[in-house]
């Protein structure tokens, strides 16, 4: 090594040690600090999500994913809607889907025949009619006693109730000030399992009740819940 060489490595040296002492004494006006790890690159993002999103089974809200991830609300969803959007201009057998208020990967209507197949099995039974017309009235009613069901029934539907209830489509959302009753409303399970966003896209219930007279409800309740005509 050269003497030349030696003198500025030698020097470098001695500034590296005064500015260690300078920060020991308070002298050095600025001392950089690490700054904490961030979320993934903007080029990894989409990739990121994927990871998350494979894992989770229920709908994540893009809120959720910008906290986990460490990337503004806006960057995300715009990740989520373009990863969308790819899937579908590539045919994927699967889809990402917003749904519940939240983002989840779905196998593709088309192939419901082959998935079906897949997982039916003795777990998978459908519901009865008796516990699809409660849980409609459940949800148009909501929230509603498990006596005021019964009355708009018929019959008695305490068995249904805990069906819906152990399969998460119901769920206690209150009680009565008047008599202390628990009311049910749909779950975020329901609005996943029809692919809606919000009780809103409930359709219309009128077009399917042809003898209105048989049923114990006013005519603007036949709505959907948060409607305004």
């Amino acid at each position: 090594m050269s003497e030349d060489t030696t003198d500025r490595t030698d020097a470098a040296a001695d500034e590296i040690v005064d500015e260690a002492v300078g920060a020991a004494d308070g002298t050095v006006d600025e001392v950089e600090v690490e700054e904490a790890p961030h979320g993934p690159e903007l080029a990894d993002l989409p990739a990121a999500l994927e990871a998350v999103l494979v894992v989770v089974d229920e709908p994540v809200s893009e809120v959720t994913l910008a906290q986990v991830l460490e990337h503004p609300v806006d960057v995300v969803v715009g990740a989520l809607r373009a990863l969308a959007a790819a899937y579908d201009e590539d045919g994927r057998g699967f889809e990402l889907r917003e749904v519940a208020g939240g983002w989840r990967y779905y196998s593709r209507a088309e192939h419901a025949p082959w998935v079906e197949k897949f997982v039916l099995d003795g777990q998978a039974a459908k519901l009865t009619q008796a516990s699809l017309e409660t849980l409609a009235v459940v949800a148009y009613r909501q929230p509603v006693s498990r006596g005021r069901v019964s009355a708009v029934r018929g019959v008695n539907v305490d068995g249904v109730m805990r069906t819906l209830l152990a399969r998460g489509l119901v769920e206690e959302v209150g009680s009565e000030h008047e008599t202390g009753a628990i009311l049910y409303g749909t779950s975020a399970y329901f609005l996943e399992r029809l692919g809606l966003r919000s009780l809103d896209e409930l359709p219309e219930l009128a077009p399917y009740l042809p003898e209105l007279d048989t049923l114990d409800l006013d005519s603007d309740q036949l709505d959907p819940i948060g409607s305004d005509g």
